[in-house]
């Protein structure tokens, strides 16, 4: 627990937060403007609102925002003498990597936190949409912060091995596009064993977009929880067997 402590004491000062709020307001505001622009209705109101602002960030902002955040978490340790710090720590490899995959689950869960709030606030004050956001969506959304889990532990692996910033954001958009492929070819069961492929399906949950069915079913919501939680256990473990053999540089 002393090293999830530590970790969530880190993220007072960091650029971390930044991400969290701009990036899901740019989707949410990106959705509205398309559609005011365009002079589009919400024909479904509340359903086709989610889905303008929902599907493309969960094919790639989404994870590219992850990893970006992984990179940001990762930052400190690479630089001056923390590495090292790192190195000597008393605790073990395991309790490091989960005290970082936590900190970046609780980002996930802010990220889509504003998402919500965001859509809610537009379809609200913009398109003047009656009631409120259906309770479906709200399961969606804890469903798609626990698809953030795998791909939020494989970057953490990722930051952790490399020093620059940009290279596992990169390797995050590369595998956003397979993952985008993967969906695209209807390949539903290879999409899932994938981090990037299980969180663009996670994303497109109730919207009847690729391999959906277009409606959030008790089926889709426990293969994808399944299949998050199984992966994130294996990259947590596998990550921490790799810390264990790295060495103070």
């Amino acid at each position: 627990m002393g090293s999830v402590r530590a970790e969530f004491l880190k993220l007072k000062r960091s650029l971390s937060w930044a991400v969290v709020v701009l990036l899901p307001l740019m989707a949410v505001i990106t959705g509205a403007a398309n559609t005011v622009v365009s002079g589009g209705r919400l024909e479904d109101g509340w359903h086709t609102l989610w889905l303008r602002v929902v599907i493309f960030y969960g094919l790639f902002p989404l994870a590219i925002g992850v990893a970006a955040l992984a990179s940001l978490v990762w930052r400190v340790e690479h630089h001056g003498g923390n590495w090292n710090a790192l190195m000597g720590r008393h605790v073990s490899s395991l309790h490091v990597v989960i005290g970082k995959v936590a900190v970046l689950a609780v980002l996930a869960a802010a990220m889509q936190t504003v998402l919500v709030v965001g859509v809610v606030v537009v379809g609200k004050l913009v398109f003047a949409l009656p009631g409120v956001l259906p309770a479906p969506y709200f399961l969606v959304s804890v469903v798609i912060v626990l698809a953030c889990l795998p791909v939020a532990a494989l970057q953490s692996g990722l930051s952790m091995l490399m020093r620059s910033f940009a290279a596992p954001v990169a390797v995050a958009l590369l595998g956003a596009i397979g993952g985008v492929v993967l969906l695209m070819t209807r390949l539903e069961v290879l999409a899932v064993v994938v981090p990037y492929g299980l969180l663009g399906r996670a994303t497109q949950l109730g919207t009847g977009m690729f391999v959906d069915s277009g409606t959030v079913t008790t089926g889709a919501v426990a293969a994808v929880v399944v299949a998050a939680l199984s992966l994130t256990a294996v990259v947590v473990a596998g990550t921490a067997a790799i810390l264990d053999r790295l060495d103070i540089r």
